[in-house]
């Protein structure tokens, strides 16, 4: 049985307008779900519905078994962890990770026990009489982190807690949380826009959109296979070609004609072309009764270490592809790509 259930959920805050849209979710115990989504997609909402911070429309809660409707949210037994650490300037960094184990009235030789393993959980053993102000961005956060873990909560929910970090330093800490998460064998909610966190920190992955979930898998087949057009494109694929199917079951787009992997059905589709690209050769011919080639004429190369993005003009469409290494044709050259039916992707309009 999950560990956290989640029925019919919604929420509205003005008439006409959801803000969370019936979502059902299961989470193991253990698991570590992310949240994932633009601004405004409901996945703050939905973790304060969790959290007990807001009550919902409809739909049920539940925790181990147990509905949590008019369960007051400091007798739940979770933790939270916000975006701007909320720790207390003032007070050293003992003081700020045995606050929430003060106020249940914890025994001070207990208290003192407990920071200091958590202290040492985090990587910040020896770091009790620190001042707030001199600790870096990432300590802050491992403070955060600790203060968060030290009452010991059964489920920890983490609401863009690397939001404040620059992006060197996110990528550092991003796979550090995952691990300290799962040494002490959390079950966390973890909320973030960012689709680079969110794959380094899940075991589960709901991508969700005006308030719904668009799709809900782990980190890998999500990525492998994008559900909608919307998580294709929050997911970063760029090439997304309106077309329709024709009487061969070709997907035929402005850009060139298409067999996938398995029959497309139709009329009205449209077409995932994924970027991974071979170097593409001149194009011999017209090449007007090819399938899965591309005829075009680049339109930018930019090197970005690892590979090179080749942005391709092609019947009016504008397509990215990645090419490893470096990349011999320049902008305003004519040339062909070949993608290969593993690379297509067609969703029914």
């Amino acid at each position: 049985m999950a560990l956290l259930e989640v029925r019919d959920v919604a929420k509205s805050f003005a008439p006409g307008t959801s803000a969370v849209a019936g979502v059902s979710l299961d989470l193991a115990e253990g698991d570590i779900l992310c949240l994932l989504g633009p601004s405004g997609c409901g996945k703050t909402t939905l973790l304060r519905l969790i959290a007990g911070l807001e009550t919902p429309d409809r739909g049920v809660v539940r925790f181990d078994g147990r509905d949590l409707a008019g369960v007051p949210p400091h007798t739940r037994d979770f933790g939270m962890m916000f975006q701007d650490f909320a720790l207390f300037p003032h007070k050293n960094v003992f003081d700020n990770v045995a606050f929430g184990l003060r106020m249940r009235r914890r025994p001070a030789a207990e208290i003192a026990a407990r920071v200091t393993a958590m202290l040492a959980t985090v990587d910040l053993a020896g770091f009790e009489q620190r001042e707030i102000g001199r600790l870096s961005g990432g300590e802050q956060q491992r403070v955060a982190l600790a203060r968060a873990l030290a009452p010991g909560p059964r489920l920890l929910m983490l609401d863009e807690p690397m939001g404040a970090l620059d992006r060197a330093l996110r990528e550092r800490l991003m796979l550090d949380v995952r691990a300290i998460l799962k040494r002490v064998g959390m079950t966390a909610v973890y909320v973030t826009h960012d689709q680079t966190e969110a794959f380094a920190v899940a075991d589960q992955l709901a991508v969700m959109n005006a308030g719904r979930i668009e799709q809900f898998g782990r980190p890998p087949a999500v990525y492998d296979h994008p559900a909608t057009p919307f998580v294709a494109r929050f997911l970063g694929f760029e090439n997304l070609l309106p077309g329709r199917v024709d009487a061969g079951g070709l997907v035929v787009t402005a850009a060139g004609r298409f067999r996938p992997p398995s029959p497309a059905r139709g009329p009205a589709v449209t077409l995932l072309v994924r970027p991974a690209l071979d170097q593409a050769a001149p194009p011999a011919g017209d090449g007007a009764g090819d399938v899965n080639v591309i005829d075009g004429v680049i339109d930018a190369v930019a090197f970005r270490g690892r590979f090179c993005q080749v942005w391709l003009v092609a019947g009016g469409e504008r397509l990215l592809f990645e090419v490893t290494g470096d990349y011999d044709h320049r902008p305003g050259e004519r040339v062909r790509v070949r993608v290969s039916p593993e690379q297509l992707q067609v969703y029914a309009v």
